[in-house]
């Protein structure tokens, strides 16, 4: 167990020294995810042939002093809406239930080719689509600080199997804050790159102008590192920024004297607990001690984020959504007497509620006669919100803010209402729509003992200062060490 709570950085340099084998590391991880993952209920299905195999290579590598990948042989799991060949991509939706990848997404090749062993597939909300991870198909994920409490959403299955030391690293998505919230809840980092850094070719589109995948880890330069290995240009996404990532990593460990940070006053407002408050607060004291100017920040237009993200977010899903018919692929459902009632029984048997609800919430919205008052009202209200980034950007090098107004909240108590689990967001979404790259890192815990994560967001395409101003934040708080007792 002491080997797993170890850091990506600090397994690299073990390896490296022969004091412990990419085999031996992978069947550490193995028997851990037997341990916990009835518990958990961290993965929808598991890879570990693969994996094996993938440690075998890192070893005889390293055994004839070849050179290697920076994470070759550190264990890692996927979300289960990107694609593995041969492995099962639900999607944690009994309509994609037995549904086995043809092929792989670009990230996973990635993975392959840095040698990085996949364990496995981690359950989320359906479809991506939730806020607390109790909206899996399957079954719920807990959190590993307290099994009573969700892990957050929808990359929940990520965040805990990184947190409870299951996996070293994880890969999820991000379409209004599905890595940053779990992350927060988990008490782990949570990044979301710049929109477009990194291929979504192989991920199952919820809405496609918004969804990101990014890494979770124990620490930030453990994402800066897997950041490296799955950034980049790919001609298979049409979305994909043709630019140079650079060497993020190298540069980490970079003073932060006067550097700007920019606190988001309408973040700070009521409706965050006072236990999230004080550790912002602490946070900012720190900022002040490593020499960055603090300057107080209005985003005026951010109270709208909420309303424009579940249009144009749920106008996306209807239409990505539409090709999971019953015709093609996935789930059919039976005795249907003609195609009509086949499509119709089909998508009312194999979707939950929460995909029906924003399937019919984005289908109204892009129907006729309300495209215009919807979709597209919400599409300039998007670009509006966007330049109030661009402008705060003008006086400060990074915003930041609460991950969450809370900290975890307790299973189940949030179920029976989306307009208050939707809400859960209201801090997240915003970097979404302006395409930022945006974190969310451990800083503190509150009188239950419940982890709370800072946010951090910065301009379009500068990741550097993003994971620079977070790492000197990181080691002078120490709270990363923090790891739960399950």
């Amino acid at each position: 167990m002491e080997l797993l709570k170890k850091t990506a950085v600090e397994l690299h340099d073990a390896l490296r020294k022969k004091e412990i084998s990419a085999l031996e590391l992978t069947k550490a991880s193995i028997e851990r995810i037997e341990k916990l993952d009835n518990t958990l209920g961290t993965f929808n299905s598991l890879t570990l042939d693969k994996a094996i195999e993938t440690a075998k290579k890192v070893d005889e590598k390293i055994a004839k002093k070849e050179e290697l990948p920076y994470l070759a042989g550190i264990p890692t799991a996927l979300k289960d809406n990107m694609n593995y060949k041969g492995s099962k991509t639900t999607c944690s939706s009994k309509i994609l239930e037995n549904f086995v990848s043809p092929y792989s997404a670009t990230i996973t090749e990635k993975l392959e080719q840095n040698l990085i062993p996949i364990l496995g597939k981690t359950n989320l909300d359906e479809f991506a689509m939730g806020s607390s991870n109790e909206n899996s198909a399957f079954r719920n994920v807990k959190n590993p600080y307290n099994l009573n409490k969700v892990p957050g959403g929808s990359s929940g299955g990520s965040a805990a199997s990184v947190s409870a030391s299951m996996v070293t690293l994880s890969l999820g998505s991000d379409t209004g804050g599905s890595i940053r919230l779990p992350a927060s809840f988990c008490g782990i980092v949570g990044f979301k790159p710049t929109y477009g850094r990194v291929s979504r070719y192989g991920l199952v589109a919820f809405a496609s102008s918004l969804d990101q995948i990014g890494p979770f880890s124990k620490t930030i330069e453990d994402s800066a590192r897997l950041y490296e290995a799955i950034a980049g240009y790919d001609p298979k996404d049409s979305t994909s920024l043709n630019l140079e990532v650079g060497d993020i990593s190298s540069t980490l460990k970079k003073d932060i004297k006067g550097l700007k940070v920019g606190v988001i006053k309408e973040l700070m407002s009521e409706g965050t607990s006072e236990d999230v408050k004080n550790a912002i607060n602490n946070a900012i004291e720190t900022y002040k001690k490593l020499g960055a100017q603090i300057v107080d920040i209005s985003l005026p237009l951010l109270k709208h984020s909420i309303g424009v993200y579940y249009i144009v977010a749920t106008a996306e899903a209807s239409s990505n959504l539409a090709r999971f018919d019953g015709v093609r692929y996935g789930y059919r459902a039976a005795d249907c007497e003609n195609l009509l009632e086949m499509y119709t029984k089909t998508r009312a048997q194999g979707f939950g509620p929460e995909v029906k609800r924003r399937i019919m919430l984005g289908t109204y919205a892009l129907s006729s006669g309300y495209y215009d008052a919807y979709y597209k009202k919400a599409q300039q209200l998007r670009r509006l919100i966007s330049n109030d980034f661009t402008e705060a950007f003008k006086k400060v090098d990074i915003l930041i803010s609460p991950t969450c107004p809370t900290t975890a909240f307790d299973l189940n108590s949030k179920a029976n209402n989306p307009l208050e689990m939707y809400l859960t967001d209201i801090a997240t979404i915003s970097s979404n729509l302006a395409g930022t790259p945006a974190l969310s890192m451990p800083i503190g815990f509150d009188k239950d003992s419940m982890p709370i994560g800072l946010q951090v967001i910065a301009k379009r395409l500068d990741e550097k200062t993003l994971l620079q101003a977070s790492y000197a934040l990181e080691q002078e708080l120490g709270v990363y060490t923090n790891r739960p007792s399950i």
